[in-house]
């Protein structure tokens, strides 16, 4: 046999097909472990990526929800606010027809009491005359210092006690008065 060449035998083939056998095997097994250690890493990386995604979303959702909770928040504030401006605006305008109202009754008893005097001035000074318009005077002046002394509650209550004490003759004057008025539309 020569020097450097071996003679190669179903044995040596044997051996050669052993250990290339248990070569394969060993890289199987790496690779298989590398393989399922990747695949866990991977699971492991997933499950990871689906937990923050699912928290993203809740924190999503849940500023969503706030954002929608504080658009509801200020739409009830700003209805509550122009219901509060309109009853403001409503009292304001009740208050000022009241003044206005309280300023025109002033005013009307002022004028009565001037007509009062007028007709006290220009009404003779002795006979019937004058005493009728004497009476027709007073009456105009006490009427208007009442006018312009009182209150229109306070003449409204006045009025009130007049009718409950005299109702028969408050609804026939009321009657006279409906009467006369249909009459004067009609006209």
């Amino acid at each position: 046999m020569a020097t450097g060449t071996q003679k190669t035998t179903p044995e040596t083939f044997g051996t050669m097909g052993r250990k290339a056998g248990d070569q394969a095997k060993n890289m199987g097994e790496k690779a298989g472990e590398q393989a399922k250690n990747m695949g866990e890493k991977v699971g492991e990386h997933a499950k990871n990526f689906g937990e923050k995604a699912g928290e993203q979303a809740k924190n999503f959702g849940e500023k969503v929800g706030e954002q929608a909770r504080n658009i509801g928040e200020s739409i009830s504030e700003g209805a509550h606010t122009a219901a509060q401006s309109a009853v403001q605006s409503m009292e304001h305008a009740g208050t000022f027809v009241g003044e206005k109202a309280e300023q025109a009754t002033g005013t009307v008893g002022r004028t009565l009491g001037n007509l009062g005097s007028t007709i006290r001035e220009h009404s003779p000074r002795e006979g019937m005359m004058h005493n009728a318009g004497e009476a027709v005077a007073e009456t105009l002046e006490s009427g208007g210092r009442y006018l312009s002394e009182h209150k229109l509650r306070e003449i409204g209550d006045d009025l009130t006690n007049v009718i409950r004490r005299n109702p028969i003759p408050a609804l026939l004057l009321g009657i006279g008065v409906g009467f006369l008025l249909a009459r004067a539309i009609r006209s």
